[in-house]
């Protein structure tokens, strides 16, 4: 299994072409030296929005990138499409800071509230390591999976709390 979530900002990269070398050509890179080395199981973390055909650069190459590795064959093809990522970060990025502080605060009023819009980094994580775990397994049907916010959650928070807790009991 090969799972990529490089990826980064249009001001970290100094420009928009330097992003673009970065979130779609690096990860085009990545995802063909991994098909070529044998991988069967390539797991994408992309965007919510995502498509080769938007008006916003940012969701335009994401969307891009996604119709890309979709046609190098990999057997389990799986792309997450998170909202706004929720979690810490190293550098000072103030407004992405007021919209999660608006995240955070809703989450706590109720869970429903944030995740349809914005769903925690180690949620995200989870779900695509269980998405790639169950391809593997041979719990999945080949080809393309396409996670949306809600399946993330589903994924990241409920089954994997649930096999946590299986595995807990098991080694009991």
């Amino acid at each position: 299994m090969f799972l990529s979530a490089l990826g980064t900002t249009r001001a970290a990269a100094g420009g928009l072409e330097n992003q673009r070398n970065i979130d779609y050509e690096l990860n085009l890179q990545l995802a063909k030296a991994a098909k070529d080395a044998g991988v069967e199981t390539y797991v994408l973390i992309s965007v919510a929005g995502a498509t080769a055909k938007g008006l916003l650069p940012y969701s335009k190459m994401k969307g891009e990138l996604e119709d890309a590795v979709k046609t190098l064959g990999f057997k389990h093809c799986v792309i997450l499409k998170p909202g706004l990522l929720v979690g810490e970060r190293k550098e000072s990025r103030p407004t992405e800071w007021l919209v999660q502080q608006l995240a955070k605060g809703a989450g706590a009023m109720s869970s429903g509230l944030k995740d349809f819009w914005a769903q925690d980094a180690e949620v995200v994580a989870r779900a695509a390591v269980s998405a790639g775990l169950s391809c593997n397994e041979g719990k999945q049907a080949e080809g393309v999976w396409v996670l949306e916010q809600k399946d993330i959650v589903r994924l990241g928070r409920t089954e994997w709390d649930g096999s946590k807790k299986k595995k807990e009991e098991e080694e009991r």
